[in-house]
């Protein structure tokens, strides 16, 4: 389980197919691996990924043909700066929102404009998860936790603050880049027990 608040920018040093998987290294700072050992969760770009070796500062870890075909690693190479976040601790402290690193749905950044001292983003919203969207709910953009702003027919947005600016790869991007999407969780949970109490009452 991760949080979205996000550890530590890094950069891909390594993304080849080797045989069915998809092998990934990340190179990053030696503080954001401090205490990693094997078979560890760290998310990147929102991803829940598995380590499978490490160096004092990169990881390597393994995917799947469906987890690389559904998320923006597809769009990615080597040289290219990804989010991280490590998994959080049993009896650590919990901020943000709970994030799985099981990404919903690749969207399309449509419009970004400054507002202020805030970099408002709209983001592309797919029919199939607009109930799990609302204004003053939460998202994962790229693994980053965020409150969404605002809704329409086909869009959501989302601001980010000067921290989120800095510590993230979010205030790089450009309208028609494509980022990975991860609805509430909660929101998921009340939609499927609010579809079933829905259809028992019209089976009555």
């Amino acid at each position: 389980m991760f949080s979205g608040l996000v550890s530590g920018k890094a950069r891909i040093q390594r993304l080849e197919q080797e045989g069915k998987t998809i092998v990934l290294t990340v190179k990053t700072f030696p503080e954001n691996l401090a205490g990693v050992k094997i078979g560890d969760s760290i998310a990147v770009n929102g991803c829940c990924l598995t380590v499978e070796a490490f160096s004092k500062d990169s990881f390597t870890v393994t995917m799947m043909p469906q987890t690389f075909a559904k998320t923006t690693f597809k769009n990615l190479q080597a040289g290219d700066q990804v989010n991280m976040e490590r998994s959080v601790p049993v009896g650590g402290r919990f901020e943000g929102h709970i994030v799985s690193g099981h990404v919903d749905e690749t969207v399309e950044v449509v419009d970004l404009k400054q507002n202020e001292n805030a970099l408002e983003l709209r983001f592309f919203l797919p029919d199939r998860l607009k109930k799990q969207v609302v204004p003053q709910g939460s998202v994962a953009i790229n693994g980053t936790n965020l409150t969404v702003m605002n809704t329409g027919d086909d869009w959501f947005s989302v601001g980010l603050i000067p921290h989120t600016q800095d510590e993230t790869n979010l205030s790089g991007l450009q309208v028609g880049d494509q980022v990975n999407l991860e609805t509430d969780v909660l929101g998921k949970y009340v939609e499927a027990n609010l579809a079933a109490f829905l259809k028992n009452e019209l089976d009555k």
